[in-house]
C-alpha cells in the first residue's frame, strides 16, 4: 500500500522489489550501483519510490540486453567468423 507524503503517492523499497520480482539486496545493489533512481529517504530511515521512478526501475528489470554486450572487444563469440 503506496505511503502519501504531500498528496503524492510513494511505495516501500519493500513494494517495489516485489512488484519487479526481486529481492531487497537486489534493489539496494542497483541503488548502490546507479542502475535505477535512489529514491527518496522518509523520516531518516525508509526509502520511497514515486510511480516514475518505479517504471524506471521495471523497465530496468525486465529489459533485455543481447548476450556478449559486456565483452572485451577482441573476444569473439560462437556465430563470429573471421
Amino acid at each position: 500500500m503506496p505511503v502519501t507524503v504531500n498528496g503524492q503517492d510513494f511505495f516501500t523499497a519493500t513494494e517495489v522489489a516485489e512488484d519487479v520480482g526481486v529481492v531487497r539486496q537486489t534493489l539496494w545493489r542497483w541503488r548502490q550501483d546507479r542502475k535505477v533512481p535512489p529514491g527518496h529517504r522518509y523520516r531518516d530511515r525508509q526509502i520511497l519510490y514515486s510511480e516514475d521512478e518505479l517504471i524506471e526501475i521495471r523497465e530496468f528489470a525486465h529489459k533485455l540486453e543481447p548476450l556478449g554486450s559486456d565483452k572485451h572487444p577482441d573476444q569473439k563469440t560462437l556465430f563470429e567468423t573471421k
